[in-house]
C-alpha cells in the first residue's frame, strides 16, 4: 500500500464535499482495495461511505423495492422484503462470490463499478430498475454504458437503486470456479413493459439480447429458448471459454433461469 487520506463521514452532505474535491470514493472495497494493493490505482484520498446510515435499508415502495447503495450483498440475500417481491434479486445477492465478500461488498458499490461479469448489473437492467443518485433518477436502459463505463458524472454518488416488482423473475449463472464472477449469467423478468432478459460475463458489459425477449415474450417457457440465435461474434473469447461456448452458456442459463421463474423443468 501507500500513503493516502482517509476521510470517514457520517452524513451524504460530508461525503459528498469530499467527492466534488476529486477524492474517491469507498464502498465496500472489494474491487478498490485489491487496486490499491497492486497500484493499479493511487488515489491520494479516499472517502469511505460506510458510516452514511442514509444510504443502507431496504424498504417497499408502491410496486418497488428500494435498496440503498450501501446495502451489503448479505443483507439483500437474507431480506425477507426482497424474498417475498423479487425473490431472484435475494437468490442472485446470495450466490455473490464468497461469504467474507457477501458480508462487505455493496450494492452500490458493484453497479458504480460495472464489472463485465458482475452480477448485479444484469439484476438492474433485467428488472428495469432506476439507478438513484444525488443528483438524479437514471433508467437502468441508459445507465451501463460498456467496459466498466457508466452514466454517472464525476463526483456523482449513487443512492439508491429502485427495483420495480415483477410478475417473474430469475437469476441463472455460470460461474468461473476461481473468481465466482460470472462466466456468464442471465437474469429474465416478465415486467409490465414485457419480458427483459439481460446478459452478462458474456460481453464487455451487461447487454440485452431482443431475440430472447422476444421469444420468451411469445411462450415463457424454457423450451422457447431452443430456436433463438445466438451470435458469438460479439462475445468474450479467452482462456476460459471461447465465444462459442460462451454463446451456449446464454442458451443454457436462460433456459435455466426461466424454469426457475416458472417453476418449470430446464
Amino acid at each position: 500500500m501507500y500513503a493516502f487520506t482517509l476521510d470517514q463521514p457520517s452524513t451524504l452532505a460530508d461525503a459528498l464535499a469530499g467527492t466534488g474535491n476529486g477524492a474517491q470514493p469507498l464502498a465496500g472495497g472489494q474491487t478498490l482495495i485489491a487496486s490499491l494493493k497492486q497500484r493499479l490505482m493511487q488515489p491520494g484520498h479516499l472517502v469511505d461511505l460506510g458510516r452514511i446510515a442514509e444510504l443502507g435499508g431496504i424498504r417497499r415502495e408502491g410496486n418497488e423495492i428500494v435498496i440503498g447503495a450501501m446495502t451489503r450483498h448479505q443483507a439483500v440475500a437474507d431480506s425477507a422484503e426482497v424474498r417475498a417481491a423479487i425473490p431472484g434479486l435475494a437468490a442472485l445477492a446470495g450466490g455473490i462470490g464468497d461469504r467474507q465478500v457477501r458480508a462487505m461488498g455493496t450494492l452500490g458499490g458493484s453497479v458504480a463499478n460495472n464489472d463485465p461479469a458482475a452480477c448485479y448489473p444484469s439484476a438492474v437492467l433485467g428488472l428495469g430498475a432506476t439507478v438513484v443518485t444525488h443528483r438524479r433518477q437514471i433508467a437502468a436502459d441508459d445507465y451501463f454504458q460498456g467496459l466498466y463505463a457508466t452514466a454517472l458524472e464525476p463526483g456523482e454518488l449513487i443512492t439508491a437503486i429502485r427495483f420495480p416488482v415483477p410478475a417473474k423473475a430469475a437469476y441463472a449463472k455460470f460461474r468461473q470456479p476461481a473468481s465466482r464472477f460470472a462466466l456468464v449469467g442471465v437474469f429474465v423478468a416478465q415486467t409490465a413493459g414485457g419480458v427483459r432478459v439481460a446478459v452478462t460475463g458474456a460481453g464487455n458489459g451487461v447487454f440485452r439480447h431482443a431475440g430472447l425477449e422476444q421469444a420468451l415474450s411469445r411462450s415463457f417457457t424454457p423450451e422457447a429458448v431452443n430456436g433463438v440465435a445466438i451470435d458469438a461474434s460479439e462475445l468474450n473469447g479467452d482462456l476460459h471459454a471461447s465465444a462459442e461456448y460462451r454463446a451456449q452458456l446464454i442458451r443454457v442459463q436462460t433456459r435455466e433461469a426461466v424454469a426457475r421463474a416458472t417453476g418449470a423443468s430446464a
